[in-house]
């Protein structure tokens, strides 16, 4: 539905014990093409009838016998759909329409009626509601569209970490300073890597045992910020035989494409002879 066909269709209800003015306003009205024009006299229903019909736009008499304007908007107040009251008041005392403004009313109209005034006034208050609400209703859907993103992320991430930790030996995650946040298993040494600050990510002090020049050439890859993908690192034991391991590694970047650090995981394989 178009914008101009909304505001034809929106619901108006329109209060005033004068039963003249009604008639004049709901002809008015009908003329100009609005479809869901209402009325009511008695002042001490239009609460209910707005919790009831949840109208677009309320035309507002200020003085009403039993319950005046003022009064019928502090009852609209206490309806929670509404954070701004949909109303516009119609007087005849030009002091009362600051004070109508200061009671929350979106406008006003004076009496006698001008019959262009009346229109404009009506159409630009409808026009800027609903341009309001479609734009609540945008940021619902956009709120939710993230929750659910969110919820999505969280759930492949829980799913990512149990089947690291599944099919790996170890598995890690650094922040962009090379300090880890999280670790298992003998990764730290493997890649010359500790738990601290460290200068471009690295130790540089020796880690006896493992293959010097494999680690060297992972640790020309992790400064590249580059992913590696069951890279063989080898250490000798004591006794003249050689351990085994592949590690995979991947850089992780933001939204911006900055660098925040790097996760990855390991595996010990047979033992070399």
């Amino acid at each position: 539905m178009t914008l101009e066909r909304e505001i034809l269709a929106a619901r108006i209800l329109i209060v005033d014990d004068q039963d003249a003015n009604v008639k004049l306003l709901v002809r008015l009205l009908t003329e100009a093409g609005y479809t869901g024009v209402s009325s009511a006299m008695d002042p001490t229903t239009v609460c209910a009838l707005h919790r009831q019909h949840a109208y677009d736009l309320i035309l507002l008499d200020l003085q009403m016998p039993a319950m005046d304007g003022f009064s019928v908007m502090e009852g609209l107040k206490t309806n929670p759909r509404d954070s701004t009251l949909p109303v516009i008041v119609l007087t005849a005392q030009p002091g009362h329409k600051l004070r109508a403004l200061q009671a929350g009313a979106r406008d006003f109209i004076s009496k006698p009626f001008d019959l262009v005034e009346v229109k404009t006034r009506i159409h630009n208050m409808l026009e800027t509601r609903l341009l309001y609400r479609r734009l609540e209703t945008q940021n619902e859907r956009l709120e939710q569209a993230v929750a659910e993103r969110t919820a999505e992320l969280r759930e492949s991430e829980a799913r990512f970490r149990a089947l690291t930790e599944l099919a790996s030996d170890w598995y890690w995650e650094q922040d962009e300073s090379g300090e880890f946040t999280r670790v298992s298993g003998p990764v730290m040494e493997m890649l010359g890597l500790r738990v601290g600050p460290l200068v471009d990510g690295l130790d540089p002090q020796p880690i006896d045992g493992w293959d010097a020049g494999e680690r060297q050439v992972l640790q020309a890859r992790i400064v590249a910020r580059q992913p590696f993908l069951d890279f063989v690192l080898h250490r000798a034991r004591a006794d003249g035989s050689r351990e085994a391991f592949r590690v995979s590694g991947q850089p992780m970047f933001d939204q911006n494409c900055r660098f925040i650090g790097y996760r990855g995981i390991g595996v010990e394989t047979t033992p070399e002879k």
